[in-house]
């Protein structure tokens, strides 16, 4: 009787060594496959995220491309322009003495840089073509000799072409809903215009067939941009890296 007894109390002493043991190892067991779960999901977002940076890479390589585009259209429109001064000097050359009669010469030099600046960005348009009004004017009433005509009209595409490559900030009557109200503008050049209006509004000049509109933005991103560049140009600072709003024009170089 006393052999029995020593198996069974050996058996349980057994079990209570194992006992312990299996309950490490099935805790282990438990935290392999909680890590391996962990490990799956984190491969499964890395491709969520690969494939999230393909789409943006992808969006971003589009705008790039179409910006490009848009800039090329704006370098041969000032091309163009630059062929037209050359042209006007040509004829300038080819009149020779001042006895010959420039009035022809430069009523075609004004009315040739009117329709540019028309046909350009909205930047102080009526300003800029009164004062051509104004030159044609006193050529015609003889208040201005035909010498001195030549000169204002000469720095009158000094200007067009210097706008062409300004960026700086100016204030001008613009119309929003059909009202005309004094803005802010922001001026990049030839190639983007922007506003900011006293009542916190602001947006930019967008191209609409032969006219130009005046759009608000609602986009918190953008209008940020735009804040940041008017903050920038206040502080005269006109060079440095900008993300801004796809704005470019590209009728016209004025």
């Amino acid at each position: 009787m006393a052999m029995p007894k020593r198996i069974v109390s050996m058996a349980l002493i057994a079990s209570f060594i194992c006992s312990p043991q299996l309950m490490a190892e099935d805790e282990m067991v438990k935290s392999i496959m909680e890590l391996r779960s962990e490990v799956e999901a984190l491969y499964s977002q890395i491709d969520n995220n690969k494939d999230a940076y393909k789409s943006q890479m992808k969006s971003y390589a589009l705008q790039i491309s179409d910006n490009e585009a848009q800039i090329n259209r704006q370098e041969t429109a000032l091309k163009l322009t630059q062929q037209n001064i050359e042209k006007i000097e040509q004829k300038l050359e080819a009149a020779g003495s001042t006895t010959v009669d420039l009035k022809p010469i430069i009523e075609d030099a004004l009315t040739s840089l009117e329709k540019e600046i028309k046909a350009g960005i909205p930047f102080k348009i009526d300003e800029r073509v009164a004062a051509l009004h104004q030159i044609k004017s006193d050529l015609e009433n003889k208040n201005i000799t035909q010498e001195k005509a030549l000169a204002l009209t000469w720095a009158s595409y000094d200007d067009a072409l210097r706008l062409t490559k300004e960026i700086g900030q100016f204030k001008q009557e613009i119309t929003l809903d059909g009202k005309a109200t004094m803005a802010k503008i922001a001026k990049v050049g030839s190639v983007m215009m922007f506003f900011a209006t006293p009542d916190d509004r602001v947006g930019y000049v967008k191209q609409n067939g032969d006219n130009y509109d005046y759009v608000v933005t609602t986009d918190s991103t953008e209008r940020d941009q735009i804040v940041e560049l008017f903050d920038a140009l206040q502080k005269q600072i006109r060079t440095g890296y900008f993300t801004l709003p796809n704005a470019l024009l590209t009728r016209g170089v004025n």
